[in-house]
């Protein structure tokens, strides 16, 4: 403690030609004997004592007199850092009982008197006794103080405990009343006694009965009593737990497994001796060492910190392959370690199993390789069909955008190839070599999804593996994730996507473990997202995340360039597949194909193809294989350059004309809104009006 800490801060001081009646005022006001005399930078000039003010007036000077010829010019100042016992020194050595005090830069701050000093020492002594209480407290064994007159003057809680009473019913009361038998006799002379028993009720304790000296003299004496009966009883326990270990360690080394302990940190406390004569060494040798040190390529620390068992494990230690099971160790909830049981395959069937079942996770590697090549392989730019700008357009931003790792969004109508998009984006990215996994997210119940986006924790729900499951992030980590009909995921789910973006990390469903995974996303929907947010039904901040790149698939009937090579890439496909020898489509066929809106695009012309080659089986496909609905257009034949007015053709050419113009009309002659509101392509409704004979 320093003389800043005790000081009074409120200074009344004075300057230099105030007046008497000035000073008169702030010793009344303040109550102290020194008014410090500053000059304006507040750095001391002297001090106006009472006595000077008492001089001043057998002097016979009035209160509108100056001060000045009567302030001390050399008074005692203590600097504020001045420590706590050297200003309890100079207290007792001051003549005086007030003295200015002064900062670092010599102005005067404060001023102490002797009352500060004496609040200081009685807070300090409040404080010693508080703290002495709560130590006594605090003790497992009673005390007890007496004084001179053998009189009872403290108790702790202890005390309290064993004589069955408190404190306010004790002090004062006789020692002999409290503990009967009990002498204090030797103490209050001067001499300690210690190591007597002394029985209270049931409870057997050991006395040391100390002198309590003050200055010189014998004050009082302090009883302790230690309790043996708890002390008894935790021997007791004590070698209950020895007899415990004792049969665990011979437990660990009859058995022929090896047995491993670690911590959370994977340090070894514990290992059996099978272990180590397996390792040549010594179980003192083993334990404190990492379980890394141990076995190299060992799991146990991962399983110590994760809590996830691991059961009938392959672990390869030199030559030998080891059959492990790592188990978590719970208490109160949390894994504080874990317990690796090993096999020794002495047995030939063991060793014999150990083998097929290294050979088959073997295979089961290299065909999960082989699948992520071709599945590499089978998704290409180049394999998207497309000659019409739109998608050749599409497929160029496509290979642009995949060398970096920023969200893609790919919106258009359902059919018209946007996970193929997503394929070769990821194709062409460095991530090619890790996983794409795509998740259709109106296919997935809104309950199911959470869960098999994040994963879920062991025992997260009912029904749950006991293991956990990883989500489908996790699953693809450092690739890409396909996230399609993103328009149709949840408010709660769209909150969990968002703050994934922003942090790359996430919890698994009923977890509180942090995963963070290097994941792509890209998106895709069939639904105007833009509608969605004004609808409240898709979150705004997640639409620009998603939106950084968009891409625009554009509808079948808007590209009809790509319509015949696609018939030709569709049926060389089904040849393929359905064994058949189709040679192509006819004239009119074609010209079918080219006059219908396509409203399930490239996915319903698959179905029209794959329908009409079960018909055909070979040559080339005729109207007739095709199915009625596209038939009943009737645009598909051959227009007569003058029907006659009584054919169905002349009143359907009549009916378009008519249909044509009131579009016209309506849209102001704007051709395309008159195309999108008759359902046909741009290039079409030219053709009509050329036939037609319409000029606008």
């Amino acid at each position: 403690m320093l003389l800043k800490d005790m000081m009074s801060r409120e200074v009344p001081y004075l300057r230099r030609g105030e007046t008497m009646e000035r000073a008169v005022h702030l010793f009344k006001q303040s109550k102290i004997d020194a008014l410090p005399v500053v000059g304006d930078d507040m750095r001391l000039v002297g001090v106006f004592t009472r006595t000077n003010f008492f001089d001043a007036l057998l002097q016979r000077a009035s209160l509108e007199d100056a001060i000045d010829p009567f302030v001390t010019v050399k008074p005692q100042s203590v600097p504020w850092d001045t420590p706590f016992e050297t200003v309890k020194e100079l207290v007792k050595a001051a003549p005086v009982g007030t003295a200015p005090v002064l900062d670092g830069e010599g102005r005067v701050c404060g001023v102490l008197t002797k009352a500060n000093m004496v609040m200081t020492l009685l807070q300090k002594s409040d404080m010693l006794n508080a703290q002495l209480k709560a130590i006594l407290d605090a003790m497992h064994n009673a005390v007890v103080a007496v004084d001179r007159n053998k009189a009872v003057t403290l108790l702790n809680r202890s005390a309290e405990r064993i004589l069955g009473l408190t404190a306010d019913k004790c002090v004062g009361r006789p020692v002999e009343e409290l503990l009967p038998g009990i002498s204090v006799d030797q103490a209050l002379s001067g001499a300690a006694r210690v190591g007597s028993k002394y029985t209270i009720g049931n409870i057997v304790t050991i006395a040391n009965i100390m002198p309590i000296s003050g200055s010189g003299a014998v004050d009082g004496a302090v009883i302790v009593l230690q309790d043996l009966t708890e002390l008894e009883k935790m021997a007791r326990e004590l070698e209950i737990v020895r007899e415990l270990n004792r049969t665990l360690d011979t437990v660990l080394n009859i058995i022929n497994d090896g047995i491993v302990v670690v911590d959370r940190e994977g340090v070894v406390s514990l290992v059996n001796q099978v272990v180590a004569g397996y390792l040549k060494t010594t179980v003192q040798d083993l334990v404190g060492k990492r379980v890394t040190e141990v076995f190299k390529n060992s799991r146990l620390h991962i399983v110590a910190r994760t809590g996830v068992a691991e059961l009938s494990e392959i672990m390869n230690v030199g030559e030998d392959q080891l059959i492990v099971s790592r188990l978590p160790v719970i208490k109160n909830g949390r894994t504080v370690g874990a317990v690796g049981k090993i096999i020794f395959p002495h047995l030939a069937e063991i060793r014999e199993l150990a083998s097929k079942l290294n050979s088959l996770q073997n295979k089961l590697a290299y065909y999960e390789e082989e699948l992520k090549k071709n599945a590499r392989e089978g998704f290409d730019v180049n394999g998207i069909v497309a000659v019409s700008p739109p998608m050749v357009k599409v497929k160029d931003e496509a290979r642009q955008v995949a060398r970096g790792s920023s969200t893609v969004l790919i919106t258009g109508e359902s059919g018209t190839g946007k996970e193929l998009i997503a394929r070769a984006i990821h194709a062409y990215s460095d991530r090619r070599k890790n996983p794409f996994v795509m998740v259709n997210c109106a296919a997935i119940p809104e309950n199911l999804l959470e869960s098999e986006l994040f994963g879920y924790a062991p025992g997260a729900f009912t029904g749950a593996d006991r293991n956990g499951k990883p989500g489908r992030f996790e699953l693809a980590h450092r690739g890409t994730i396909f996230l399609d009909e993103i328009g149709d995921m949840s408010l709660h789910l769209q909150a969990k996507l968002l703050r994934f973006l922003q942090e790359k990390s996430f919890e698994r469903v009923g977890g509180t473990r942090t995963v963070n995974v290097d994941v792509r996303i890209v998106s895709a929907t069939n639904k105007d997202l833009s509608r969605a947010i004004k609808e409240g039904k898709f979150r705004e901040d997640l639409f620009y995340r998603l939106n950084v790149i968009h891409l625009r698939m554009p509808p079948l009937r808007d590209r009809p360039e790509d319509l015949e090579p696609l018939v030709g890439h569709i049926l060389n496909r089904l040849n393929r597949i359905m064994h058949t020898n189709i040679s192509g489509v006819t004239a009119d066929v074609l010209e079918i194909l080219k006059n219908y809106h396509w409203p399930g695009n490239v996915r319903e012309l698959e179905n029209v193809l794959e329908r009409a080659a079960n018909y055909a089986l070979e040559g080339p496909i005729r109207p007739s294989h095709l199915p009625p609905y596209l038939l009943s257009t009737g645009m598909g034949e051959a227009e007569d350059e003058n029907p006659g007015e009584d054919t169905l053709k002349y009143r359907v050419r009549c009916a378009e004309r008519e249909a044509i113009l009131k579009a016209l009309e309506k849209t102001g002659g704007n051709k395309t809104r008159a195309a999108r509101l008759l359902n046909m392509s741009r290039s079409r409704l030219y053709i009509k009006l050329e036939r037609l004979g319409i000029k606008c």
